[in-house]
């Protein structure tokens, strides 16, 4: 997908703490630039719940967020989270294996984030980088940078694409499974045991109570929660964006974005009984995660008709992020328009490329202004 427009592309591996191999794609510039030439922000593209690197490369060249980020002089880095496509390896385990899935978004802020961008910093020869996630690509950065200073410190900017912390207002399927967060029975019937995979129950959630409302793109789960309406959406798109689409989780995963619909909280996974998080925490309910702890610039970019991130629960984060430099919101854009939508490149990217080469100084708020928001019906 890279080399055939022209872009030079290399592969790279990350081994965890905990011994997962990561796979990271590498565009060290653009079609018209040489990578020897001055110091290049080093920018790591993170996709969402299962996303894969390629959500940042589907669109045409001018089009996509990675090669948009290359041409204008990044050195950018494509991040693939465990059990993903490009993600399914191990020191000593089996994608075969059920404890091979033994991890939700809490091990990817804990173990994956933090090999990755020491993994970069290493190869890039830079001392920060540049983050931008998507969806739960902002849930893992919330978690981690609120919770690892020494991580924390190696990021220059956070930019959040439809910021995830708080899920208690989604709309859409994924609303219906949260009255049943802590039934692990109907869970393992309904999402799989180990990795996810969609089972008849689930399916006929979806043709029952889903399907009716998405006809056009209900066969697909990856465009479930996205919303209603599709009119920035480039449909000619649609059959790549199927062939790379869902990538991947665990059902624990998905069980864990579940439990924060049903409590309406932002915090750890819970084991569902107080002798387990004791045994995981040392406390019989799961710690929370503070965004507030947070001190790395961001900059937020967020959909007025986000199913997954929700407005309502997007106003809970905000005033929690003590260095917030930037935010926009985007009135008719639902969650994948951020990596997807035909509009993107003028109302997002070219903004994300000013933020990064600190091109327009007017971009960036303070402290005393941090709520003067941009909005774009």
């Amino acid at each position: 997908m890279i080399t055939s427009k022209g872009y030079p592309c290399e592969d790279h591996k990350v081994i965890t703490e905990d011994g997962y191999i990561l796979t990271m794609q590498r565009i060290p510039h653009g079609r018209n630039t040489n990578s020897s030439t001055g110091d290049r922000p080093v920018v790591i593209l993170q996709h969402g719940l299962l996303g894969e690197s390629t959500n940042y490369l589907d669109n045409l060249a001018n089009e996509s967020l990675a090669y948009v980020l290359a041409d204008a002089g990044a050195d950018v880095w494509l991040s693939n989270s465990r059990g993903n496509t490009y993600s399914r390896a191990h020191t000593h385990l089996k994608p075969s294996q059920v404890v091979f899935w033994d991890w939700s978004f809490d091990e990817m802020a804990r173990f994956d984030l933090p090999a990755v961008v020491d993994y970069v910093l290493a190869k890039s020869g830079q001392s920060q980088v540049i983050y931008v996630g998507h969806s739960q690509g902002t849930t893992i950065g919330f978690a981690g940078f609120s919770q690892n200073q020494t991580l924390a410190s190696k990021i220059k900017l956070f930019v959040a694409l439809a910021p995830v912390a708080k899920v208690a207002h989604i709309r859409g399927p994924y609303k219906l499974v949260g009255p049943y967060a802590y039934d692990l029975e109907f869970l393992t019937n309904l999402f799989g045991l180990g990795q996810f995979q969609p089972t008849t129950e689930f399916d006929k959630l979806m043709a029952t109570d889903v399907c009716p409302h998405v006809t056009q793109l209900c066969t697909n789960l990856f465009f479930l929660h996205r919303g209603s309406s599709f009119h920035s959406l480039n449909q000619s798109r649609i059959p790549v964006y199927v062939a790379h689409n869902p990538a991947g989780t665990s059902a624990k995963n998905m069980v864990h974005f579940a439990q924060a619909i049903k409590t309406d909280t932002f915090q750890k996974y819970d084991y569902r009984s107080g002798e387990k998080n004791i045994l995981h925490y040392g406390q019989p309910t799961p710690p929370a995660y503070h965004p507030e702890n947070m001190t790395v610039p961001v900059a937020v970019f967020r959909g007025g008709d986000d199913w997954l991130a929700d407005p309502q629960d997007i106003e809970w984060l905000l005033p929690k992020l003590q260095n917030l430099i930037y935010d926009k919101n985007i009135d008719h854009w639902e969650h994948i328009d951020f990596i997807f939508g035909l509009d993107a490149p003028e109302l997002c990217y070219s903004v994300i490329v000013d933020l990064i080469f600190n091109k327009n100084s007017t971009l960036l708020t303070n402290q005393s202004n941090r709520n003067n928001t941009i909005s774009v019906p």
